[in-house]
């Protein structure tokens, strides 16, 4: 008998052709502008998103990410955590990582409602892609 796997996700993913992110480790204080390499999106959802990395990231790691849309003038600004991360096998990156958005809403540390009205808006123009 095959056992059915359980979806646990409530979000639905969707891809964004060309979509990069940027990300840093989250800090007390702001951090500075994000530098360095960016990072293929693989998916993303209202609950989180997930990228391509050469390294393992631990999970629980809060982070702050900016997430790029070809086509966008303004970027996405995500905070989260590293929810998972696994190998990617046989690919140009090593590791996939998977990240969970910090909960929307108006106190500190929770992302903004604009952001979500922003995401929701690209969830239902490429949803269907």
């Amino acid at each position: 008998m095959t056992e059915k796997r359980v979806e646990r996700r409530t979000c639905e993913r969707f891809v964004v052709p060309g979509a990069v992110v940027y990300w840093k480790k989250k800090h007390f204080v702001f951090s500075g502008e994000f530098t360095g390499e960016y990072y293929p999106v693989v998916d993303v959802s209202r609950g989180g998103l997930r990228f391509l990395y050469h390294e393992a990231l631990e999970a629980g790691t809060a982070v702050e990410l900016k997430i790029v849309i070809p086509g966008e003038n303004d970027p996405l600004f995500f905070k989260g955590e590293v929810a998972w991360t696994s190998l990617n096998p046989g690919r140009s990156y090593k590791y996939q990582v998977g990240i969970q958005f910090a909960p929307f809403g108006e106190q500190r540390g929770q992302n903004s409602r604009e952001t979500l009205a922003r995401i929701i808006s690209f969830e239902e123009r490429f949803k269907a892609t």
